[in-house]
């Protein structure tokens, strides 16, 4: 993926910087939690709510799909399952392999039923999964909002510096330079 044409998006997003940084580190909260099938809609309402960009919060909602499910909540269910005992990490992972699978084969508006294959892990799987998801997904959304912000902010104060020193270079009459009075040229 390139930095630059995703840099231009955010650049051209009609809002303040940290309205951008805040819905671009929610959706990645939201990224990572066991949610998928509703996680737009939940990037949606959330950002409506907090009052971010909701555009910079549905991008990041994307990370999680059929292929990365099961690496990324293997690695979510491993750190839940520091904080909350659960069954081996061997015997789970291969359970999100297979939902990884079935969500392939799922129209993308079924929403009922991908949410519902998340259901059906059971509460000794899904107890360590979301509390390892909402870590992981809290220390990346904020990673995520005060890089963006920093960068966001960086750009706009350099554009706005530029757009003085552009307006103090054009004259402020509208007229070219030869037709402009020189005030010193009757003193000589």
């Amino acid at each position: 993926m390139r930095l630059r044409p995703m840099l231009r998006w955010l650049i051209k997003l009609r809002s303040s910087p940290r309205a951008i940084a805040g819905g671009l580190g929610l959706g990645t909260l939201i990224a990572f939690t066991p949610t998928f099938g509703v996680q737009l809609i939940l990037a949606v309402v959330s950002a409506t709510l907090l009052n971010v960009n909701r555009p910079a919060a549905m991008v990041p909602v994307w990370i999680t799909n059929p292929v990365t499910i099961a690496p990324i909540y293997s690695f979510n269910y491993w750190i839940g399952s520091r904080l909350w005992s659960g069954p081996p990490l061997s015997e789970v992972s291969q359970l999100f392999v297979d939902i990884g699978q079935t969500m392939t084969r799922l129209e993308f508006w079924n929403i009922r039923d991908q949410f519902l294959a998340i259901l059906h892990m059971g509460r000794e799987i899904l107890i360590p999964l979301v509390l390892g998801s909402l870590a992981i997904g809290a220390v990346a959304g904020l990673l995520v909002y005060i890089l963006t912000l920093k960068l966001l902010s960086i750009f706009f104060s350099r554009r706005a510096r530029k757009h003085i020193l552009d307006s103090l270079k054009t004259p402020r009459s509208g007229l070219s330079g030869q037709n402009r009075k020189d005030p010193d040229k009757h003193k000589r």
